[in-house]
């Protein structure tokens, strides 16, 4: 090949690695083979998943219409993709007569069609044909050189358009399952608690969820309040737009607006470039304010104006910017008391408190204590890869009677740490942190001797195994590989009430038997 035809190649070369889809890539590729006069015609086709030949690019004018797409995939080009061998025809006629009409017509001019296949992985994928003017003095093993390097060069990019296909393919069902994990992790049947404060709430969730109105979220900290707005977003409309959180506590003052808008490039020093806000991100779907009580004054009145007009601008911008968004905020501060002290913008707790649902704190549900426990074990006990079948009676009474002033959250970090720090397959009491077995949380003393804490862990051990033999202490005297004789001692020493633990179903000398 000599410099001019390595200059086309590299120009073609360089169309084919640009911006363009694949098809309009491959015209532009021919486009320029019929700009330097290198071909009459040209096309390019290529196999179709379901195997048959697509025409992908054509150039020249004696190529258009269907007829001339059929020949092209159904005569040379298909017995090339078949075999995967080149093909050079030196004198070759487009049009046979067929008809008294077509032979009446004159015979187009001789060419000479060279034909090259475009392998992939050694397998042919389609083909490119090209038709040059017809001369008898034509190096044809120069002309298959030339075309076999421009087939090498649209398999490169073939083969980079179907690496791409396949990371978007791939990318999309990523993006499907996860959406779809997120719909099931957050549906509202997969909350845990059955007591009637959260019964309350769910009826609230159920009502409002379907619509748009503003939600504000009440309740102490650690309560689940952020679950409950993953909630209300994922039993909406809006489910398959975005869920967009902004914790307002942990943003210094003189970023929010930044987060909040955006801001456009040359705004301030150091906005090198365009930044989307919240409300862009959110576009469509659900912006969730977290601990919406800390917001500074300058920024309440920025969120007021958009929650009035439902448009804003960016910082440094002046393009007015349309705002498609629910607002979902939550709180653990008293806004009544923050209006009081002038803190809080009256006119904006308005805006926001238009559906309020309060979460109760976790001392106001106790029926849901267990609940969330087994809950949490059996989560942890799968993510620590740990085979923990349940608490001893002795480790429940533990948490039932705790105040549980971090919520939801403390129980949830607390069951964690049990399963960290189990060995076996049971929580017993001593595998819960401290502040569990204070007498402040759940009436032991602060500090025991060694003999009282043999003898808890004994009571603890022997109250474990009346539970699984459900009564039965000879049972349970084999599961301490003990007897029944120093079993009934000990729960005569200990005050046991073993008869709680009887299978009530069971008739005279079952297995509550004394």
């Amino acid at each position: 090949m000599d410099a001019g035809q390595l200059a086309l190649l590299l120009e073609i070369s360089q169309a084919l690695s640009g911006p363009l889809q694949l098809k309009p890539a491959l015209e532009r590729a021919l486009q320029k083979l019929e700009s330097e006069r290198m071909v009459v015609r040209a096309a390019v086709v290529l196999r179709g998943e379901d195997g048959d030949l697509q025409v992908a690019a054509v150039v020249g004018s004696s190529f258009e219409g269907k007829r001339a797409r059929n020949e092209l995939s159904d005569g040379i080009a298909a017995r090339v993709v078949h075999s995967g061998r080149p093909s050079v025809v030196p004198a070759f006629t487009l049009q046979s007569p067929v008809s008294k009409r077509d032979a009446a017509r004159p015979e187009t001019p001789l060419t000479t069609r060279v034909c090259m296949p475009i392998l992939l992985d050694g397998k042919p994928a389609g083909a490119v044909s090209v038709e040059l003017e017809y001369r008898e003095s034509r190096d044809y093993a120069a002309a298959q050189r030339f075309f076999g390097a421009l087939a090498g060069i649209m398999a490169d990019a073939l083969k980079a358009q179907r690496a791409i296909e396949e990371e978007r393919q791939h990318l999309f069902e990523e993006n499907r399952r996860l959406r779809q994990q997120l719909l099931q992790r957050y549906d509202l049947s997969n909350l845990v608690g059955t007591s009637g404060p959260m019964r309350q709430a769910y009826e609230q969730i159920a009502q409002v969820a379907q619509t748009d109105t503003t939600v504000l979220i009440r309740g102490e900290s650690g309560t689940g309040k952020e679950l409950i707005a993953h909630a209300l977003h994922y039993g909406s409309l809006r489910a398959k737009k975005p869920f967009v959180k902004l914790s307002v506590a942990s943003i210094p003052d003189s970023l929010v607006e930044s987060e909040l808008f955006g801001y456009e490039k040359g705004a301030f020093t150091g906005a090198l470039t365009r930044k989307r806000g919240r409300f862009d991100l959110a576009e469509g779907g659900t912006l969730f304010f977290d601990e919406i009580g800390e917001l500074n004054a300058t920024a309440q009145v920025k969120l007021l104006r958009v929650l009035q007009e439902r448009e804003f601008q960016r910082l440094g911008g002046t393009e007015t910017i349309r705002a498609n968004v629910r607002i979902v905020a939550a709180t653990n501060k008293n806004l009544e008391a923050a209006i009081a002290a002038g803190e809080f913008r009256e006119d904006l707790y308005y805006r926001l408190n238009v559906f309020s649902i309060f979460v109760p704190p976790l001392r106001d549900r106790k029926p849901d204590i267990l609940l969330l426990a087994e809950h949490f074990l059996a989560k942890y006990s799968r993510q620590h890869r740990k085979a923990i079948r349940r608490m001893a009676a002795p480790a429940t009474d533990m948490l039932m009677s705790h105040h549980w002033p971090g919520n939801v959250r403390e129980l949830e970090n607390t069951i964690e740490r049990a399963v960290l720090t189990c060995e076996g397959g049971v929580i017993h009491g001593h595998h819960l942190p401290p502040t569990l077995q204070t007498a402040e949380s759940s009436g032991t003393l602060l500090q025991t001797s060694l003999g009282e804490a043999v003898e808890q862990y004994e009571k603890d051990l022997i109250l474990d195994a009346l539970k699984s033999a459900r009564g039965n202490r000879a049972r349970a005297a084999r599961l301490l590989c003990s007897t029944e004789r120093v079993v009934n001692y000990k729960v005569r020493k200990y005050r046991i009430d073993w008869q709680r633990f009887r299978d009530r179903t069971a008739g005279p000398g079952g297995p509550g038997r004394a």
